[in-house]
């Protein structure tokens, strides 16, 4: 029956001129090239593997799109483009998903090389930095924490970054990323929602987490984040209740300073690129 309406619907439609009409559905997908755009988007979802599969396409299709626009630009413009592609796909999944991050992370760096072309000599150390950058542009880590890691792990312009590298460099300001999102609840737990917390104990919580930090290994950047598991409740207690009986008066430490001075432990183990 519904076929039958199908054909109706079809015979009272006017016939386009000969070579301008898109035939039937299979016909009007092949020649809109549809299916193999849908299939190039899925097998990127499976590549990438994001934490959101449904924006990871939207935005996908979005970028398709512009990418197609033949949107004007000048030297800027051709410094932004590859940069904001590779930016996108570094931020695909978390670093903890170390099977996709890695293949997001090489992806980025084909677009960055240009398409591999320069896979012996790596990418330019100009767009290296921009991207760093902009990784560190969005996030808890203070400015200033941000600008003392990229000056260790970035390159000079004319440099050619090899892989590892890049890499290294990239995961680097993520980690910095979460240990400073991490420290900002850290401090909400220390101000017990009044907005400042004791000054005494917020010292005594740094120097725990200073301990924790020196007494790891940390030549792979995720292991930043592993030294945080021996803040266990009953460390940070002792060293809280330590710090109680031995403050004066009520002088305060606010957010700020608190992040500044963890995100600056964080940097001050980070290995300088040579």
């Amino acid at each position: 029956m519904a076929a039958c309406e199908k054909r109706r619907a079809a015979a009272a439609t006017p016939t386009p001129a000969a070579g301008g009409g898109l035939g039937d559905e299979a016909e009007f997908l092949l020649q809109a090239d549809v299916a193999s755009v849908v299939r190039e988007a899925l097998l990127k979802v499976l590549e990438a593997r994001p934490e959101e599969p449904v924006s990871f396409l939207a935005d996908y299709f979005e970028r398709l799109v512009l990418s197609g626009s033949g949107a004007p630009g000048g030297a800027a413009a051709e410094l932004s483009a590859p940069v904001s592609r590779a930016l996108w796909y570094v931020r695909l999944a978390h670093h903890s998903h170390r099977t996709a991050f890695n293949n997001n992370i090489s992806a980025a760096y084909e677009v960055l090389g240009a398409g591999g072309r320069r896979r012996r000599s790596g990418v330019d150390g100009r767009l290296y930095s921009e991207l760093l950058r902009r990784i560190c542009q969005h996030g808890d880590a203070p400015q200033e924490a941000a600008a003392a890691l990229l000056s260790r792990v970035q390159c000079r312009e004319h440099e050619a970054v090899p892989f590892d590298v890049f890499r290294y460099g990239v995961l680097t300001c993520f980690v910095l990323l979460e240990f400073g999102s991490k420290a900002r609840v850290l401090y909400d737990v220390l101000d017990g929602g009044d907005g400042e917390a004791d000054r005494s104990i917020c010292l005594a919580v740094l120097c725990t987490l200073e301990e924790a930090l020196g007494a790891s290994g940390l030549a792979v950047p995720g292991r930043y984040l592993e030294a945080g598991s021996r803040l266990g409740p009953d460390c940070l207690a002792l060293a809280m209740d330590r710090a109680l009986q031995e403050r004066k008066l009520s002088a305060t430490m606010s957010r700020e300073e608190f992040l500044k001075k963890a995100t600056a432990l964080f940097v001050a183990k980070v290995k300088p690129i040579e």
